[in-house]
This record gives structure tokens, sequence and C-alpha cells, in this order.
């Protein structure tokens, strides 16, 4: 008979099991979550940013490990329905290009209009993705003004109207990501989910913000708890989380089912492994300024491979959340954003560390 666990897992489970008998009071991570046919293990989650989460970010993530589920930038459902010309792909048609080493993979989709909804999820299906996420929650203006993110949190009945049509058109797991509401005296995170729990959604999401905080103040996870005892279906709590301490704080006080991280993993990819093992040891390794320079080359040489028209603008791009955490990080910076060319930005990059390696 074949043990279940082997090689490393075999080692994480011990050691999260000697980690609970030492003291079985601390909260740990959920190993994993399911949802619908898909297990998302370990149960953390990559959140959808526009500008940031395209294939080369996410595999970067999975490169670092520890992420059990990535998702794409928040995506037109316009954009995609009307795709016609498979030759010519739009924009939004672009955001979706994935490859096989990023599953499970979920497509993120924004939009107003049941049928539209309904149409782009179902070519999100027929891409390979292995689950759709709506997305109820991007508090942006030019979003709010189309109905769409945030906006539809104003329209309860219009966002029923969406789940019906987009659950009847796929038959992979539908998920939706939401705010706790349009403002303070509006919130409606549990109505909400009673709503997608009645309708065949098969998880929410949660940052317990409203729209009008935008991204200021602080969330309130105990939205997050709220809407956890109020449903059945799984819940991703997402927001304020920094740390590795952050994650498990959060799973601690709200009983989420996975916890999503979004800006923390900009400056530090590294976050979803420190993650699992914080959640499974109590300590997790910081990353040094080898570790720094590594990801650095690896990111940009993945940029290169990829031959995306706009490189360079994403090396620059990156270099301001990557060189946080970097020994004169601001030169290295200000090297990169006065630099041409994509191997010219290389070579700086290079000669930076080479520089610091022989003065320290």
């Amino acid at each position: 008979m074949h043990s279940r666990f082997s090689g490393s897992r075999f080692v994480r489970a011990a050691a999260l099991f000697a980690r609970m008998v030492a003291d079985p009071s601390m909260p740990q991570l959920p190993p994993f979550m399911r949802v619908g046919s898909v297990e998302v293990r370990p149960a953390t989650v990559l959140a959808p940013m526009a500008g940031v989460t395209d294939t080369v970010f996410r595999r970067l993530i999975r490169r670092q490990g520890g992420c059990g589920l990535i998702v794409t930038e928040f995506t037109s459902s316009h954009g995609i329905a009307c795709s016609t010309n498979p030759r010519k792909p739009t924009r939004s048609m672009r955001y979706l290009a994935f490859t096989e080493d990023e599953h499970p993979i979920s497509a993120q989709l924004f939009g107003s209009k049941p049928e539209v909804m309904a149409r782009a999820a179902a070519v999100c299906q027929e891409q390979g993705f292995d689950l759709v996420d709506i997305n109820f929650g991007c508090p942006v203006n030019k979003v709010v003004r189309c109905n769409g993110g945030s906006g539809l949190l104003r329209d309860l009945p219009l966002v029923e109207q969406i789940l019906k049509a987009v659950r009847a058109a796929i038959t992979i797991p539908l998920t939706i990501k939401i705010r706790s509401g349009w403002d303070e005296n509006d919130i409606v995170a549990v109505r909400v989910g009673h709503m997608a729990e009645d309708n065949g959604i098969d998880a929410i999401t949660l940052h317990p913000r409203t729209r009008k905080q935008g991204y200021s103040g602080h969330s309130d996870w105990r939205h997050i708890a709220e809407l956890k005892a109020a449903v059945k279906i799984p819940v991703v709590g997402n927001g304020d989380i920094v740390t590795p301490e952050d994650a498990v704080r959060m799973a601690g006080e709200t009983g989420c089912d996975a916890i999503m991280v979004g800006r923390a993993a900009l400056s530090n990819p590294w976050i979803f492994q420190q993650i699992a093992e914080y959640s499974e040891t109590g300590s997790y390794h910081t990353p040094g300024q080898e570790d720094r320079h590594r990801m650095i080359r690896t990111y940009f040489s993945m940029l290169v491979e990829h031959g995306a028209p706009d490189m360079v603008g994403r090396m620059k791009q990156f270099a301001t959340y990557f060189t946080h955490g970097v020994r004169d990080g601001a030169q290295l910076r200000s090297r990169i954003h006065h630099s041409k060319d994509a191997s010219e930005i290389v070579a700086q990059v290079e000669e930076f560390f080479l520089a610091g390696r022989e003065a320290a």
C-alpha cells in the first residue's frame, strides 16, 4: 500500500503536526481549499492586479512556490465577447494568455451585461481556464462609471442576473470577488454571499473595504468572519496582508478557507512560500541580497524570453517594486530608469550586484 504522502509533502505534514503539538492554540492556514472540482493547495491565491498579473509575473510567483491559485488581470467581458478573429487577438484576449505551468488558473472578468458576461465566460472555459471569477470589487472610477466592479454592489438584482447567466454558460467552477459594500452605510457582503450560494457560485472572495474607501484606511476583517459564518461555500479573505504573520492571523480571526495576497507580492514575490513555511513551522526564510539579485535576473530573463512589446517599460515598472529591500536600491532604480533598452538594463543589474559583492 502506498502512502498518500511522499517527499516534501511528508516533511511538511510532519512539521505541521510537530507545530500543532508544540502549540495547539496557534492558528494555521488551512492546508487546502476545494472550489468545485478544483483543489487549491496551499490555500493561497494571487490577487488579480491590473497592469501586474500578466503571464510573466504569474509564472514568477509560481516559481517561488507556495501559491495555490493564480488569477489573471481583470479583463473586459465585452472585449472578450467581441473577439471574433483568433489571428488578431484583441488586448482583452492577450490578457488571457497563459501557459500550462500556470494551472490551476482563474480568469477574472468584469462587466455589467449578463449576456455578454456569459459569452465571455464561455470563451474562458474554451481557452482552458480552470475557473472563472467575476469582479464585483474594483473601485476604479472608469470601471465604476460603466457600472462594473464595485459599482454593481448598488444594484443587487443585476448582480443576480449576471450570476445566473454566467453560471448557466459554463461548467467549470465560478467564483466572485466583492467589497464589503458601496460605503459604510450599505454593507452588503452577507447578502451577496447568500445570493452567490443560492445561484451555484463555488466560492467568494471578500476585500473588506468599501468602494468609497478605495485603498485607503484599513480593511475590516470582521466582515470576512461575518460572511464565513453566513455561508457554506468557501470564503477567501483579502486585504492588508503584508506579512506571513498577517495571513495566519486572518485565518485565525475570520475562519476563512483561504487567503488572497495582492500588493505585498509585488515587493516580496516570496510571500506565498513564506506563508506556507510560517503556517507549518512558525518561522520563514527572509530573502537576502543574493536572493533578490536572482529574482530580478530571473524576471527580466523571463520578460526577454516572452518578448513582450512593452518589455522595457515592464522592467522599469517592476524595478520599482523589486528593489525594495535591496541595499542602495534607489541607486539601482535610477540606473534602470535611465537605461534605453533591455540589454542595458540587464547589464546595469549585473554590474550593480557585482559591485556590491566586491565591496562587501
